[in-house]
């Protein structure tokens, strides 16, 4: 029985605050998030400042996004392993690893090349992070709740990424980045001792019957068959179309980190570019927070709309005559990503069984998130040839396309409100694991 099962069942809100295991995995993400955000502040505008260059701040942030191509393999680790070993391993990982950029900078020796060989460990490290969400989530919360815990998520995962962001490049300005490693190590040991502490229940009772089946194949039998699931699951779905648009988006979003930089660089400095980095996580974090109140509206057209707006608040800013304006009409562009990001989750959750989430949200990041390197390599070249303005401007169109191609595909622009949903209306199969058997 979880923690939640416990709960006076009064509502939604005293349940969630009266989850033990739920605030631990909350303030571990919080935690880890902090985290995330400062060593993304720090690396990029390292490249940028010890290179001047938006081709080398392109290929940084692409390898700094990389493992998202990964993302798919995390899902079968996430659903077959124990969740807590892997959450308290990532965070370990990444504290111990991230220790070596504050020892270069203390011998002088924090280079380009230093700062792109450790990015990686640490976004490996971070790879089960995703699916580990979508997987722990529905064993320590209670049904009915999912959508105030995953609006709660969001709230504070974004929320944190705002702080950490917005503050980072007046963090390095002030204390520098010796001093910001260290501290962001510490905050991986904390997160560490945060989950650490939760009680994840037993996915046994969940198990289907092929399960006993599985043993005897081998390691990598079962393993490709497990990716197998989580792509028979999408296929056919309307989710297939969803995840093109979100490739599409995040591609835009590619583009954007690897000049962001420079283009804050040229609007008055380092605070500059922090803040526009943080404003993203601002307009996703009110986003998250007012999800709750668009679960009866049409999921279609809340895409739509929500996207053709925010593609018009992005353009505005980059030609708003003031670094103010600018980064206020950056972060409104992105409110409507965070209240679908919410509903998403909560969509994936209703809609597909418990012991594929891992396996679906994973393949789903991976499909979507693969144009994230490749748009940060974009970027850093196209800048080169057009320009950082023009360039930020052309990104605009990635949540232009989004919302120009849900108008013109009434199956997407139909759908229902997330509180309605049900598998069959999104075409989602009951047992996609039977093509394997």
């Amino acid at each position: 029985m979880t923690t939640a099962d416990t709960a006076d069942a009064t509502g939604a809100e005293p349940l969630l605050r009266h989850n033990r295991d739920f605030r631990r995995f909350l303030a571990g993400q919080f935690v880890t998030n902090a985290g995330d955000s400062l060593y993304t502040v720090a690396v990029l505008w390292l490249v940028f400042e010890l290179s001047g260059s938006t081709v080398l701040t392109g290929i940084a942030n692409a390898i700094l996004l990389l493992p998202w191509l990964l993302q798919a393999l995390a899902g079968p680790i996430v659903d077959r392993l124990p969740l807590r070993p892997v959450l308290v391993g990532s965070q370990v990982a990444q504290g111990v690893v991230v220790l070596a950029l504050p020892i270069a900078a203390a011998i002088d020796r924090l280079s380009v090349a230093v700062l792109l060989a450790v990015v990686p460990v640490l976004t490996l490290a971070t790879l089960p992070m995703e699916p580990m969400a979508a997987t722990l989530v529905p064993r320590i919360v209670p049904g009915e709740q999912l959508l105030q815990a995953n609006s709660a998520l969001a709230t504070v995962t974004l929320g944190l990424d705002m702080v950490f962001e917005a503050l980072g490049g007046a963090f390095i300005a002030v204390f520098g980045v010796t001093t910001l490693f260290l501290f962001d190590s510490l905050t991986f040991a904390v997160a560490g001792v945060l989950f650490a502490g939760i009680a994840v229940p037993s996915a046994a009772a969940e198990a289907t019957d092929e399960e006993p089946n599985r043993i005897g194949r081998s390691v990598l039998e079962s393993y490709v068959a497990d990716l197998r699931v989580g792509v028979n699951a999408l296929r056919g779905t309307v989710f297939v179309e969803l995840v093109l648009l979100a490739a599409v988006a995040n591609l835009a979003a590619g583009v954007t980190l690897a000049i962001l930089p420079a283009f804050g660089d040229g609007l008055g400095g380092p605070a500059v570019y922090g803040f526009l980095l943080g404003a993203p996580g601002i307009g996703r974090l009110v986003g998250s927070l007012v999800a709750p109140y668009f679960e009866p509206v049409a999921y279609g057209r809340l895409l739509l709309v929500g996207n053709s707006v925010a593609a018009c608040c992005w353009l505005a800013a980059v030609y708003a005559p003031s670094p103010a304006l600018t980064v206020f009409l950056f972060g409104l562009a992105w409110v409507p990503a965070g209240i679908s990001g919410v509903l998403t989750s909560t969509l994936n959750q209703t809609v597909f069984s418990g012991d594929l989430l891992g396996r679906v949200s994973s393949t789903k990041g991976t499909a979507s998130g693969a144009t994230l390197p490749l748009g940060s390599l974009v970027g850093g070249v196209v800048a080169e040839v057009l320009g950082i303005r023009t360039t930020m401007g052309l990104a605009a169109f990635g949540f232009g396309f989004t919302g120009l191609y849900v108008l013109v595909r009434p199956q997407l622009r139909d759908l229902p409100a997330v509180r309605d949903a049900d598998p069959a209306a999104f075409d989602v199969t009951a047992s996609p694991d039977r093509d394997n058997q």
